[in-house]
């Protein structure tokens, strides 16, 4: 019986031409059974669906053949840059190509700009009668103000004490912001620190201009570039993704206050109060 049974099945899907379910509704068995009875039987062709994907691809391949970039196929056809790259690695742009890429890139920049210039003006202005505005608003600082604020920055930005050496209390700041510098140097001199005891140092990578950086820093904070201590260099990695490789790039300038152990306890000190009132206020 189950030999004629898978006999007939077969019959009905190779003859006949029927899907599963028809072959289900003429002999009434499950489709599990079914489809075990037909394993290694093709289907018939009507009953395959058209995979989406292939005409995707074809036209993946047309536009990859016109000379355009994957990352912009992947964003015309709404694929990832993966699926567009395993679909079109075969097919390299050639130099006519690249040099095609290169002309609408630079057309559709030109476009772009022409769109929104007016915007981006707009936008500057806008930004800039805003930072002006907040400006004129804070004007000077109080002394207590100062304080609170050059406390916090450095708590930030500078060195600090770690557990496995609790007794290093350097106060030594750190940053590549010349208003972040300008504000803790207020407020050292705030809290009483010489300028005779404050040492300057850039650090900066090997690849940039140490020697300019120094002079421009040395402006920054008015005094001598002879005054600053010998530049740290950081190695250069020529593979690096960091943006900061310009004319623009002169590291970071490192501040460090000679035998500052109490005033890093005072810093210590106001950042604990504040916090302890943000806590109360809390309660």
């Amino acid at each position: 019986m189950t030999d004629s049974l898978a006999a007939e099945v077969r019959r009905l899907r190779t003859e006949e031409q029927l899907s599963v379910r028809q072959i289900q509704a003429r002999t009434g068995i499950g489709k599990d059974r079914a489809r075990a009875m037909l394993r290694g039987v093709p289907p018939p062709a009507w009953t395959r669906r058209p995979n989406a994907k292939d005409e995707l691809r074809d036209q993946a391949e047309r536009l990859r053949l016109g000379g355009l970039s994957i990352p912009v196929i992947a964003e015309r056809l709404g694929i990832s840059r993966s699926t567009a790259y395993l679909w079109l690695r075969h097919l390299p742009l050639d130099a006519n190509s690249a040099a095609a890429l290169v002309r609408r890139r630079a057309h559709s920049k030109a476009m772009t700009d022409a769109r929104w210039s007016a915007h981006r003006e707009a936008r500057d202005a806008a930004r800039q009668e805003t930072i002006e505005a907040a400006a004129a608003w804070v004007k000077q600082l109080r002394y207590r103000e100062l304080i609170a604020v050059g406390a916090a920055i450095y708590w930030a930005e500078g060195a600090k004490a770690k557990p496995w050496r609790p007794n290093d209390c350097r106060v030594r700041f750190v940053n590549s912001d010349p208003m972040l510098i300008g504000l803790f140097l207020r407020f050292a001199g705030a809290m009483g620190v010489d300028k005779r005891t404050l040492r300057y140092r850039v650090s900066i990578h090997e690849s940039a201009d140490p020697a300019a950086a120094a002079c421009w820093w040395a402006e920054q904070v008015g005094v001598s570039v002879d005054e600053f201590q010998p530049t740290a260099l950081k190695r250069h990695n020529p593979g690096t993704n960091r943006h900061n490789t310009g004319i623009d790039y002169r590291g970071c300038l490192v501040v460090e206050v000679l035998k500052s152990t109490r005033l890093y306890w005072k810093i210590e000190g106001i950042m604990k109060g504040m916090s302890d009132g943000v806590a109360a206020d809390e309660r």
